[in-house]
């Protein structure tokens, strides 16, 4: 049994949430979800998530519950042909050349940690697809609200 609080605090700037959501693909397939885990917790405009999953639950309270179509463009982003890099080979040194489908993480221009997912291989070159995973793809998020009360700074 799942408890909820009906404060009657809505969702919206410096409110702590909790909920369940489900995020799947217009063909109905499952990309993440937390029914049967621990629900989501996160503090509304903290970049846990992205502005378009925010925008549409803000004003719910604990016991309501939505279902959102996003849009790529408020979601991860249209895919991007110029995020796909060739690099040499070389560039991998001696390590074990990965498959195809592989998903590697990289080292950006700035030091940070950036995935990007085998395309191909060739004989001198491999191809990068630095896009991220859902880029491009209209998602349909599912919400659940169980909690909502101002966060509290520790």
């Amino acid at each position: 049994m799942s408890e909820r609080n009906d404060s009657g605090h809505r969702i919206g700037e410096n409110m702590m949430i909790s909920l369940h959501f489900t995020l799947s693909l217009e063909d109905g397939s499952v990309v993440d979800s937390t029914h049967g885990k621990r629900p989501a917790e996160f503090v509304y405009g903290d970049g846990n998530l992205p502005p378009g999953f925010e925008r549409p639950i803000s004003g719910l309270s604990a016991g309501e519950s939505g279902r959102y179509e996003i849009a790529p463009e408020q979601a991860f982003g249209q895919y991007n042909p110029q995020n796909v890099q060739t690099l040499s080979r070389r560039d991998f040194g001696d390590h074990e050349i990965p498959e195809p489908g592989t998903v590697m993480s990289f080292t950006d221009p700035n030091g940070g940690e950036l995935p990007g997912v085998i395309r191909s291989i060739g004989e001198r070159q491999i191809e990068v697809d630095f896009n991220h995973p859902l880029a491009g793809r209209t998602l349909i998020f599912e919400v659940e609200v169980l909690d909502v009360r101002p966060a509290t700074t520790h």
